[in-house]
């Protein structure tokens, strides 16, 4: 049908009337429900503002505001611990031994407990806890309450690790080889590896460290130790070393590579630490080989070297020693180890630094063999035990002792093996060393407190070439620096420039017992991890390991700044917010303190 003209055909727009009703109904319902969402909305978000940011904003005005979305995290408040907790270490926690073997002491190595066993309470400390004895007083003395444990004192009493006197223990520098203190000890390893005096000899690692006496002496003579040692009967070896202010972290040299990478360190060092070298087909030196630079010096005292004059006191025969002894020096040669120096319970071998010995080890009949190509030198994360010989890289023409700089002129020098690292360079790394003086010298105007004795025990949760600790190297205190076994691996730069550190996994607890450092450094670790590890698991494990009325300086986009806020908070830290040295806008720079109290619970789980 067709229309006879417009007015007959029907309009396709409604007529204004029914426009300005229709729109009014619209605007009427939208604003209804708008203002319904908004009121959900604005309820909800004056309640996480009223409880979790004004605290945080009263110290310190917030940052200018930026155009991405902050990541919105609930008040959250942790529940303690019960006590029997206080000395909790996850992933070696004697409570979960007997799920695992007893060869080769498979127990006593990591073992972390699954999610739905991971604990989310604050670990309490011990009954009686005080702040630590500042350094370097704390090398000699700590307070008892702090590491309450008497099984050393009682049955090593005889060896003069440690005494127990009123409230403190106290460090006279003893043990079973070095009966006139670890001092005249130290002397006597100098004379025979003049190295140790002349800046050569930099970073060392004692496997089987009891107190860490030895660390200890070795700091003041410029050589930087790792101190190495399982948690077993000993109880709290590590704890020990750490509450004195010494470097050490928890581990073993069992079925796992040690968390270090290959050509690492300068000296190694065992001292009647019963390691059974020689068996296993020697895979524990062959570890050792691993981790010492070409150059590096192995160090062994005890059995059974001076087998003719103390085989006595070691409950053999002087035919099994000296059997032992003939072993372990035909092990060390055929890995292309040299005797260096011996004299009374002192044995020095060093690590060949020269290829055509290593050249030998490609013959099929010859034990033990070559490692393949197959076998990363540097991984070093849950990574298996070899029994073969990781040799040197060929196309690094300078490594080893001989040709790097003597401290502490390699803390500054591109060391050879940064082209390894994606993007690495002299350029990269002298950048990155400028950056860190910069930061520094901001983080010391957040944190007075930074570069004085208040502040001992330092972790890097995730360095790249290890400049915040190059930053601080003039001041009292010393730098684990961690590198993720997820990131670019930029700790062999770190060794070879005569720092330390450990690989490591962030989404799992650290190797170190509760309350062992002063100040926890992050730069971006929740940024560069939020993918795998939950934030609240990382921030827990901060608190365990951190010291009461210790210090955390987290550097992290806005993304993440007030949601780490807010759960500190849930940790009983205290926190405030500041701009970053240049006042870049989407990062900011988190001061947290924590706080001491005292546990309310019993000692029921």
């Amino acid at each position: 049908m067709k229309y006879k003209d417009d007015k007959d055909k029907p309009s396709s727009k409604p007529d204004k009337g029914s426009r300005v009703l229709s729109t009014t109904i619209l605007v009427v319902l939208l604003c209804g429900f708008s203002f319904y969402l908004g009121g959900i909305f604005c309820s909800e978000k004056n309640k996480y503002e009223a409880n979790d940011i004004q605290d945080l904003s009263k110290s310190v005005p917030s940052p200018k505001e930026v155009a991405v979305t902050p990541l919105q995290v609930k008040a959250i408040s942790f529940p303690e611990c019960s006590m029997d907790y206080q000395d909790y270490t996850p992933c070696t926690d004697p409570r979960r031994w007997k799920k695992y073997g007893y060869h080769r002491l498979t127990f006593l190595e990591r073992h972390c407990p699954p999610l739905f066993e991971r604990k989310e309470c604050l670990v309490p400390p011990p009954d009686g806890y005080k702040p630590p004895i500042r350094w370097p007083k704390s090398r000699d003395e700590c307070w008892y309450r702090n590491v309450p444990y008497d099984w050393i004192n009682k049955q090593k009493s005889n060896q003069n690790w440690l005494r127990k006197e009123g409230e403190k223990f106290f460090f006279p520098g003893g043990g079973t080889m070095f009966p006139h203190g670890v001092g005249a000890y130290v002397d006597l390893m100098q004379d025979l590896i003049p190295g140790m005096k002349d800046g050569t000899v930099r970073t060392a690692i004692d496997t089987g460290c009891g107190v860490a006496s030895w660390g200890g002496d070795l700091l003041d003579r410029g050589i930087l130790t790792v101190s190495l040692a399982p948690r077993d009967n000993h109880e709290a070896q590590v704890q020990f070393a750490l509450e004195r202010g010494i470097p050490a972290i928890l581990g073993i040299i069992s079925t796992q590579r040690l968390p270090f990478p290959s050509n690492s360190f300068d000296m190694a060092h065992c001292s009647r630490c019963l390691i059974p070298w020689i068996e296993f087909g020697g895979v524990y030196l062959l570890e050792i080989h691993r981790i010492l630079s070409p150059g590096g010096f192995w160090v062994l005292s005890g059995p059974p070297v001076n087998y003719e004059n103390r085989w006595r006191g070691w409950n053999t025969t002087v035919e099994e020693q000296k059997s032992d002894y003939e072993k372990l020096q035909e092990l060390l040669t055929s890995m292309c180890f040299k005797m260096y120096a011996k004299k009374d319970d002192i044995a020095v071998w060093q690590k060949s630094s020269d290829n055509s010995c290593y050249n030998k080890l490609s013959d099929p009949d010859v034990y033990p063999p070559q490692c393949d190509d197959s076998i990363e030198p540097d991984v070093a994360w849950y990574t298996p035990l070899r029994p073969c010989v990781v040799v040197p890289g060929p196309k690094l023409k300078k490594s080893g002792l001989k040709y790097v700089k003597k401290w502490p002129e390699r803390l500054h020098v591109a060391p050879e093996r940064l082209p390894d690292v994606p993007g690495g360079n002299a350029g990269a790394f002298k950048h990155d060393d400028s950056k860190w003086k910069v930061r520094v010298k901001h983080y010391k105007k957040l944190l007075p407190a930074l570069g004085t004795d208040k502040i001992r025990n330092v972790i890097d949760m995730n360095t790249v070439y290890g400049g915040f600790a190059a930053a601080l190297i003039d001041d009292p205190l010393w730098v684990m620096n961690v590198v993720s076994s997820y990131a670019p691996n930029t700790l062999p730069v770190v060794f070879d420039r005569g720092l330390i550190g450990t690989y490591h996994d962030w989404c799992e607890a650290f190797s170190t017992y509760p309350r062992t450092y002063d100040l926890l450094h992050v730069d971006g670790l929740f940024t560069a991890e939020s993918h795998r590890c939950d934030m609240k698991y990382v921030l827990l494990e901060m608190d365990r390991i951190l010291r009461p009325n210790g210090y955390a300086i987290i550097r992290e986009s806005n993304y993440f700044a007030d949601a780490i806020a807010t759960t500190a908070k849930g940790m009983r830290w205290g926190c405030r917010k500041e701009d970053t040295e240049y006042g870049v806008e989407n990062e900011n720079i988190l001061v947290c303190q924590k706080k001491l109290w005292y546990s309310s619970n019993s000692s029921s789980d």
